[in-house]
């Protein structure tokens, strides 16, 4: 099976459409992520992110790749994923299947336009909202 996915056509696992979670009180969400190992600069504020969002969440998940943790968020099985330091072709295809399955991706500081920018903050619209301001937060 693949998935696939365009602009105004949906988010598919083959011929099945693919659905973000639908929104969880945060202590039950599942949240991915990917740490940062190139450019270490923002370290220390990520680890304080990773703690909040422990503290906060039903537990926090690292599979290594975030364009598979992005199908992740749109086929429904992660609530919310966030990483500080990506390229785009990290995630290129995975915004395209998250907001056509439903869900919201912007940067840590709020811009739809992710390409531009290295950050990633992705979930179903409730999941987003509450991941984005606990970041920020953090």
């Amino acid at each position: 099976m693949i998935y696939w996915g365009a602009t105004g056509q949906g988010a598919w696992l083959g011929d099945t459409p693919l659905k973000v979670s639908t929104p969880v009180e945060p202590k039950h969400a599942l949240v991915g992520t990917g740490f940062p190992f190139k450019r270490l600069e923002g370290f220390e504020r990520y680890l304080r992110q990773l703690a909040a969002v422990v503290r906060a969440s039903s537990g926090v998940r690292r599979a290594g790749s975030a364009a598979l943790d992005l199908v992740d968020v749109a086929a429904g099985r992660l609530d919310a994923f966030w990483e500080p330091s990506l390229a785009p072709w990290d995630v290129a295809a995975g915004v395209v299947l998250v907001r056509e399955a439903g869900g919201v991706v912007t940067t840590l500081q709020g811009e739809e336009d992710v390409l531009r920018h290295s950050s990633v903050v992705a979930g179903n619209p409730a999941m987003h909202g509450w991941l984005l301001e606990l970041l920020r937060n953090s």
